[in-house]
C-alpha cells in the first residue's frame, strides 16, 4: 500500500518516535516528552497527531530505568536531513548526552518514516535491519536511514504508532502494523503500557 507522500501544500507526513527515561531540566520524563513535543512545532513542523505517552522497559532491558515513550505524525515543508538536524537540536536542548550506546536520556528523539522513503537505499536499510543485537550494541550508522532500522522489532514504537497512523505500512517490507506487531512476543507487548 502506497503511504502518503504529501499534505496539504505539498507537505511531507513524517513520524517521529520519542523517548525519555531521566528527569531533565524539565522536569519527569513525561513533563519532558510533553514539552518537547511543543518544542518540535514550528512554521516549519506542524503537528498532526500524538499517541498516548506509554511506559516501557529500557532496551535492553535492564539496562536503565523504565522509559516513557510516545510517537507523534508531523506535516513538515523540511528535508528528512533538516527534519533530523531540527530533532537533534531540541534534543540537545532537553539535555541530550549522546555518551554510551543505549545509555539513560533525558529526550531521545527518532525519525521514523519520511513520507514512506527508503534512505539512502534498500541495500544500506537491509544490512542495518539484519544487524545482530550484538553488533547493535557497538556500532551506530554515520547517515540517516529511512524508514529507521529497528522500527518494526520494537513495540514501544509500534504500539504508539499505531494509535498516530494505523493504516501504516513499513516501506522496505509491505508489511502493516497488525503483522509487525504479530511477529513480537506477547511479553514484548505487555510490557508496554499506556500512562493516560
Amino acid at each position: 500500500m502506497p503511504q502518503p507522500t504529501v499534505g496539504h501544500k505539498e507537505l511531507i507526513i513524517a513520524h517521529v518516535a520519542l523517548g525519555s527515561n531521566a528527569t531533565s531540566s524539565f522536569g519527569t520524563p513525561f513533563v519532558t516528552l510533553s514539552k518537547a513535543i511543543d518544542a518540535i512545532s514550528n512554521d516549519s513542523v506542524k503537528l498532526l497527531a500524538q499517541s498516548r505517552f506509554f511506559r516501557s522497559p529500557a532496551f535492553p532491558k535492564g539496562s536503565g530505568p523504565d522509559y516513557v515513550n510516545g510517537v507523534i505524525t508531523v506535516q513538515t515543508s523540511l528535508s528528512a536531513s533538516a527534519l533530523l538536524t531540527h530533532l537533534h537540536a531540541i534534543e540537545a536542548e532537553f539535555e541530550r548526552q549522546r555518551t554510551t550506546r543505549w545509555a539513560s536520556r533525558t529526550l531521545d528523539l527518532d525519525l521514523l518514516d519520511f513520507a514512506g522513503k527508503i534512505l539512502p537505499d534498500e541495500a544500506t536499510l537491509k544490512q542495518w535491519m539484519d544487524l545482530p543485537l550484538e553488533r547493535q550494541k557497538t556500532v551506530a550508522p554515520d547517515q540517516l536511514l529511512l524508514p529507521h532500522p529497528r522500527l518494526q522489532d520494537r513495540a514501544f514504537v509500534l504500539i504508539p504508532l499505531a494509535e498516530v497512523a494505523p493504516d501504516w505500512v513499513h516501506p522496505m517490507t509491505g508489511k502493516g502494523l497488525p503483522i509487525l506487531l504479530s511477529a513480537l512476543s506477547e511479553a514484548e507487548k505487555r510490557d508496554v503500557c499506556p500512562l493516560e
